[in-house]
């Protein structure tokens, strides 16, 4: 659980992740303190979960994303499968889902005929029995987590689902 103050710790350094905790517990009106406690609570938690750079895969040059539903050997189990799969650099995550597939992996390619060997890397890991593809023609809403946080808190606009 999320309160105000923390949504409004996270939004502040997810706009200026370089910010230093003086600076933010200045510009929040709350002791310094008070910003590290919340924020060492926040990592142990889970919440927060890092600090680096957010990377693009279409800055470095894999301006093609795709999501592949896998059906996988059974015998082989998922953690041989996603040890395998995280050997081609190109997959980018890779989820257990229900339903007909057992695995969801979101993978980058320079052009759509490099997705074809990012495809041929990934069977050939000779985990997966067979696959199938559909490729990210725009992305209307990025990854983000800030909505959900501001949710989870109790602020923001309409359509918040947090607590009331």
């Amino acid at each position: 659980m999320v309160d105000e103050v923390d949504a409004r710790i996270i939004e502040i350094f997810s706009s200026d992740p370089k910010m230093s905790v003086l600076e933010a517990s200045r510009t929040l009106g709350i002791a310094r303190a008070t910003v590290q406690a919340r924020l060492d609570r926040l990592a142990a938690r889970g919440v927060v979960t890092g600090w680096g750079p957010h990377l693009s895969a279409e800055g470095i040059g894999y301006p093609v994303r795709a999501y592949c539903s896998l059906a996988i050997h059974q015998d082989s189990g998922h953690d041989a499968v996603a040890e395998a799969l995280s050997g081609v650099p190109e997959v980018l995550e890779l989820h257990t889902v229900s339903g007909e597939f057992d695995l969801l992996a979101c993978v980058v390619a320079r052009s759509n005929a490099d997705l074809q060997r990012v495809l041929d890397a990934v069977i050939a890991t000779g985990t997966v029995v067979r696959s199938s593809t559909v490729v990210v023609l725009n992305s209307l809403i990025p990854p983000r987590a800030l909505p959900l946080v501001r949710a989870a808190a109790g602020v923001g606009g309409p359509g918040r689902t947090g607590p009331q």
